[in-house]
């Protein structure tokens, strides 16, 4: 399959669409502008009753009447312009694939987690949803949220700071427990290294930092074996003390003075891939067939264990709240009960600072406004290699739809190359959501290749439903469509090519993502509750039919308390989160159609508060492993 890099066939069509939007772009802003301006936020209205003679009332009542003349002095271009823009829509493609040109491919050999090849003991893979509400402004403040440029810069800055950290996860040693107990997302730089202990300490003396540079030795010796993290020498259990700190060869007792074992803790690192320097590359169309193999080795962080050592407390860890490694401090301290398991549940759930570290697939909702898309776009590029945007189309799709203003506002971002994808708009959308052109984006990623040559691949789903309350059968038909869409996807991009004798795909995971808009606990929602997609699909924060698990959380927040104090001042947003109780953001999992000695597990749950003050949702996030069963050779 062809993915689209372009969202016209032909430079004359892009040209002219470039025109036209040269046209009605003065209009659209003028007119968002003047909207805005009526509209203001709980913190601006908090702002001006502070100071009624601010300067911030003063520009409103200035710019107001003067947008106002200039959009009416701008009509007649932008008449002009929507005559010319509007036909174009029917021809442009259903979404824009970009792909970054940087070579990431050494880099996850090095770390030990290249994807290349399918490790025979499986792999696991992390997976997080998120509604941005990036919406033009005007429409954006009637959620409370303004600014929307500055905030998809920040919604990109804060995901790909999150998921860039290495991976740290804390095990006890206990006659009684050997699950995980913590888990710690840091960076191995000072001050956050393990060995530094303060912040007058230094690299000089640390040595794990002997190169004399700030980062850790996996990202500037180039192999692993020249790691003290990574040496071959490294203990492979907690009965093992052969510690890469004290030389070769093994010690019946870790030393008391050693950093990295003073007496009970195991701590396991994972770390991703450094920033690619290299910006987003819009080329001719891309066939991932033609892809050189190696590229399929570059999207995953090793998940093999890098360091490990002993604390002596047991109660103290490195809290999944510490800072990201651009704040100059260090965050070890007491916080139990931030990753923990329910009852007989079979995995870790938390509510999480930060974005989950390696995560490999994002799916966003309402990326609505054009700008907002590019900005976002630009920053997670610089983690993510692959990206589905600008997806939906304008316009009208036929003579009877109603005319669509906005696009789908999906977005994927994924580390593992897309093989193909493939966009479908819902049909039966009222009222105000009528506007807009959701639907459901379905792709098919590549995450490794067997030693029998055969392809392993995972299908992603991001949807958005419709969105206005008592419109239950219009959600319960978008999700029949999403099932059969789903279906058709997965057949057709699985059909092997006539003539050719190539190998069945491996399907490792079939995952769907996306705002659903209806709650597993309100009787309102009873018919959704009970759709047939939970019967295909699981749901890891459901117990069944109106009921949820006690540790699941409402993702809908209240938009009047955005800028509460105890949220902004906060910025690692661990404050507490006014809400309405309504989980209306979905990681839902498959386990048909895969091999079946496969298996599927899932790792942890979390619901992530990082983008605090920039959306009115919580975002979600699921960490999967998935098992072969067979051993390693």
């Amino acid at each position: 399959m062809v993915l689209y890099t372009t969202p016209y066939s032909g430079a004359c069509l892009h040209f002219l669409d470039g025109l036209s939007w040269s046209l009605v772009f003065p209009c659209y802003w003028l007119l968002d502008r003047l909207l805005a301006s009526c509209v203001a936020t709980s913190l601006e209205k908090r702002q001006r009753s502070q100071d009624p003679c601010s300067f911030l009332t003063l520009c409103v009542l200035v710019s107001a009447p003067l947008y106002l003349l200039l959009l009416l002095a701008s009509l007649p271009f932008a008449l002009l312009g929507f005559i010319l823009w509007a036909p174009l829509q029917a021809v442009r493609q259903p979404y824009l694939y970009t792909y970054s040109r940087s070579d990431l491919h050494d880099v996850g050999l090095a770390l030990g987690g290249g994807v290349g090849e399918w490790r025979p003991q499986g792999r696991s893979f992390c997976f997080c949803s998120a509604n941005v509400c990036l919406l033009p402004d005007s429409l954006a403040r009637f959620n409370n949220l303004s600014d929307t440029h500055r905030r998809a810069r920040e919604v990109g800055k804060r995901i790909r700071n999150g998921a860039s950290r290495p991976q740290i996860k804390i095990y006890i040693d206990s006659p009684t427990n050997t699950s995980i107990s913590a888990a710690s997302f840091c960076s191995l730089g000072p001050p956050q290294c393990p060995l530094h202990r303060d912040d007058s300490d230094t690299t000089a003396d640390c040595p794990l930092h002997a190169n004399g540079g700030s980062d850790c030795p996996v990202h500037t010796s180039g192999e692993a074996p020249h790691c003290p993290l990574h040496c071959t020498g490294a203990q492979t259990g907690p009965d093992h003390h052969d510690c890469p700190m004290h030389g070769e060869g093994a010690q019946p007792k870790p030393p008391l003075d050693c950093p990295l074992h003073t007496s009970g803790v195991q701590i396991s690192i994972s770390a991703p891939e450094p920033d690619p320097q290299g910006g987003e590359s819009e080329t001719g169309n891309h066939r991932p067939g033609d892809q050189a193999g190696g590229d399929t080795g570059s999207m995953t962080a090793s998940r093999e264990s890098l360091a490990r050592y002993h604390g002596g407390d047991g109660g103290v860890g490195i809290s999944s709240n510490n800072t990201l490694s651009h704040v100059p401090r260090t965050s070890i301290f007491k916080r139990p009960g931030r990753k923990r398991r329910h009852g007989d549940e079979t995995f870790d759930h938390e509510i999480s600072a930060f974005f989950p570290a390696n995560l490999d697939f994002l799916a966003l909702q309402e990326v609505f406004d054009h700008g907002s898309t590019t900005r976002l776009r630009h920053q997670l590029h610089r983690y993510f290699p692959y990206v589905l945007s600008d997806v939906g189309q304008y316009g009208w799709k036929s003579c009877c739809s109603s005319f669509k203003f906005l696009n789908s506002g999906l977005m994927l971002a994924s580390r593992y190359p897309i093989l193909d994808a493939r966009f479908e708009c819902y049909p039966n959308g009222r009222g105000e959501d009528a506007l807009a052109a959701k639907g459901a984006l379905f792709a098919k990623v590549h995450v490794g290749t067997s030693h029998q040559e055969q392809r392993v691949v995972g299908y992603i789903t991001c949807t958005h439903l419709h969105a206005i309350e008592g419109d239950a059968a219009v959600r319960c038909e978008q999700l029949d469509l999403l099932l059969q869409w789903g279906a058709e996807f997965r057949q057709a991009s699985s059909r092997q090519p006539e003539g050719e004798k190539v190998f069945e795909d491996l399907v490792a995971f079939d995952v769907v993502l996306g705002d659903l808009n209806f709650d597993n606990c309100s009787s309102e929602d009873k018919l959704e509750q009970q759709h047939a997609l939970f019967t295909q699909y699981k749901d890891p924060c459901r117990l069944g039919p109106g009921e949820d698990k006690p540790w699941a959380l409402g993702t809908l927040l209240d938009p009047s308390g955005l800028y509460d104090e105890e949220i902004t001042a906060r910025k690692d947003g661990r404050s507490p989160l006014k809400g309405n109780g309504r989980r209306i953001d979905y990681i839902l999992y498959s386990d048909e159609g895969l091999n079946q000695d496969w298996k599927l597990d899932i790792e942890e749950f979390s619901f992530v508060t990082q983008l605090a003050g920039l959306t009115d949702h919580l975002s979600v996030a699921m960490r999967l492993s998935v098992a072969t069963g067979d051993d390693e050779p």
